[in-house]
């Protein structure tokens, strides 16, 4: 009885231990599940026909680069005239290419000016009372006065560059100034008296005192040496 016992109670035991177990190792599992590899992700191909083709150039595309190109080289040297042609080939050859007309204007804009001779600024006498003439005739009164007091500095008794100064400073409506240089060209040439009386350019001055009291001062003698002071007549635009 005492073996059997003892056989029975190391059955039992032995049944609670592996009864245990796999509560024991599914718990574990639990704790660390294992990882699942992704699942790979399928990329859709789109179809051919949503796909744009590069665009083609036209041949006469090329040809109006390299004419464009030469005519920046030619730039490069200064020679504007020969990139100006250039250029103008260019939008003139070819009207299509549009994608190029607008650099190529910008830079013929600048061959243009570059090749547009510039005019001298005037040098002696004569040249400047004729830019004073023309600067009056304009309308110009500044840019008349500025040309005629170089003449006066280098030349103080010109009562040509004086009368003109009086009509330009007429016009600009300043009498003392006017009269001032009148006085003195009268001095220095009588016959700007007779001149001044006629003169359209003075009207402004008609109601001034000393305008008229200038035009009514006993005629004096005429400058001796003839009659250099009136190469050009003013004319003022109106």
């Amino acid at each position: 009885m005492t073996g059997l016992r003892s056989i029975c109670y190391f059955t039992a035991a032995f049944e609670v231990r592996e009864s245990t177990f796999p509560q024991r190792s599914m718990a574990k599992q639990r704790r660390s599940p294992t990882p699942q590899p992704p699942t790979p992700v399928e990329h859709s191909t789109p179809p051919e026909s949503s796909v744009t083709p590069a665009p083609q150039r036209r041949t006469t595309y090329f040809e109006a680069v390299a004419l464009y190109e030469r005519g920046l080289e030619a730039l490069q040297r200064h020679d504007y005239n020969q990139a100006g042609q250039m250029f103008e080939s260019v939008l003139r050859q070819y009207p299509e290419e549009k994608e190029l007309h607008e650099r190529v204007r910008l830079y013929l804009n600048i061959c243009q000016r570059q090749a547009t001779p510039k005019e001298g600024s005037p040098q002696t006498v004569d040249e400047r009372l004729y830019a004073a003439t023309l600067a009056i005739n304009g309308g110009q009164y500044d840019q008349a006065i500025a040309h005629l007091r170089l003449v006066r500095d280098e030349d103080p008794d010109n009562d040509h560059a004086l009368y003109m100064l009086a009509v330009a400073h007429a016009q600009r409506d300043e009498p003392a100034e006017a009269v001032a240089h009148l006085e003195r060209a009268i001095a220095l040439n009588p016959e700007n008296r007779a001149l001044a009386r006629t003169d359209a350019d003075l009207e402004p001055l008609r109601d001034d005192e000393a305008f008229r009291a200038a035009l009514d001062a006993p005629a004096g003698p005429a400058r001796a040496g003839g009659d250099r002071r009136r190469p050009f007549k003013a004319r003022t635009a109106r």
